[in-house]
C-alpha cells in the first residue's frame, strides 16, 4: 500500500532490539529488569515502507497531495518507515521535512531505514530502524559506537545459525457477519468472510481470503510475504486489493468482465492477476 514513488508496499518487520542491545539488556541486574509498571521486551511490529526515489520534495508533495485528495481516508493514520536506500550515494533529503510532509497527509512516520553509508539519515528526530522484508533478512548489525566484543560476536553467530522454529499451521478464521466502515479483521491463516465488506472496512490475512459477498472495502492477503496467497470473492467492487504487498487501487478502473463479478486474484511475477470465476 505505498504511494507510486516506491516499490509497491511491503509489509516490513522492524527489529526492536539488535543482538548487541539484547545482550546489554540481559546483563542488567534482575532488580533493574523487573518492575510492576512496564516491561522492555524484544519484539517486532508491522508497518508500511515508504520508499523514497527522489530528493525533490516539491514533486513528492504534489504527488502525495494528488493521491490523498482522491482518497483522503485511505492511508489515514497508517504508520510508515521512511526508506532512503534507493537514493544515490550523493543524494540527500531532509528527513524532518519529509516526515512533516507525510504527517500532513495523515501518514505517521516512526523511523528511517537507511544503508550503512547514509549516516545523514539519522540527523533528524526519527530513529534509524533495522528492517527485514520478504526478500530476506539482513545480517545482524552492531550499533555504531559499540565495540564488537566477543559476547556480541557469539550472540550474532547464534542468531545467524538458529533455525526458524516450526510453527503450527494457523487455523482458518470465519467471519459470519457484515463488516462496517472502520472495522478490521486480521487472520493468522486463511480468512473466510460470509458477509458484506463495506466501504472503509478492511480484511487482512497471512494466507488466502475468501469473501462470499460483495467486497467494497480493502482486502490484503499474504501480508507476511506469501506470494502464493489468493483472494476469492463473489462480487468485486473494492477500494483496494493486495497480495504480499503488491496492490491495486481503483484509480485504475476494473474492466466490466470482473467489476461486480465473482473473481479470483493472484500474483504472476509480482503482477496482480484478476480472473473471472465461472461458478455455473
Amino acid at each position: 500500500m505505498l504511494p507510486a514513488f516506491g516499490r509497491q508496499s511491503e509489509i516490513f518487520r522492524l527489529l526492536a532490539l539488535t543482538p548487541v542491545k539484547y545482550a546489554k539488556f540481559l546483563a542488567l541486574p534482575m532488580s533493574l529488569k523487573k518492575t510492576p509498571f512496564f516491561e522492555l521486551r524484544s519484539g517486532s511490529v508491522d508497518t508500511l515502507l515508504f520508499v523514497v526515489k527522489t530528493t525533490d520534495l516539491d514533486a513528492l508533495r504534489t504527488e502525495l497531495t494528488r493521491r490523498f485528495e482522491a482518497t483522503p481516508e485511505f492511508f489515514a493514520n497508517d504508520t510508515v518507515a521512511i526508506d532512503v536506500r534507493r537514493l544515490a550515494a550523493d543524494e540527500r533529503i531532509s528527513i524532518s521535512e519529509l516526515a512533516a510532509l507525510l504527517d500532513s497527509v495523515r501518514m505517521r512516520p516512526i523511523g528511517v531505514v537507511a544503508s550503512g553509508d547514509q549516516a545523514w539519515a539519522s540527523e533528524g528526530a526519527l530513529p534509524l530502524l533495522e528492517a527485514r522484508d520478504r526478500r530476506g533478512a539482513p545480517k545482524p548489525s552492531v550499533d555504531a559506537g559499540v565495540e564488537n566484543t566477543e559476547a556480541a560476536a557469539v550472540i550474532e553467530a547464534a542468531v545467524a545459525q538458529t533455525p526458524a522454529p516450526t510453527a503450527p499451521v494457523p487455523k482458518t478464521t470465519i467471519i459470519d457477519r457484515p463488516l462496517r466502515s472502520g472495522q478490521q479483521v486480521y487472520a493468522k491463516g486463511d480468512l473466510v468472510v460470509l458477509g458484506l465488506v463495506s466501504y472503509g472496512a478492511e480484511v487482512i490475512a497471512e494466507g488466502n481470503i475468501h469473501i462470499y459477498a460483495p467486497l467494497r472495502g480493502r482486502a490484503l492477503a499474504g501480508v507476511h510475504g506469501n506470494l502464493d496467497a489468493r483472494i476469492f470473492c463473489t462480487c468485486l467492487e473494492p477500494e483496494l486489493i493486495s497480495i504480499a504487498g503488491i496492490y491495486r487501487t481503483m484509480e485504475t478502473p476494473l474492466g466490466p468482465d470482473v467489476l461486480g463479478k465473482p473473481v479470483q486474484i493472484w500474483l504472476d511475477e509480482e503482477k496482480l492477476m484478476i480472473e473471472p470465476l465461472r461458478l455455473t
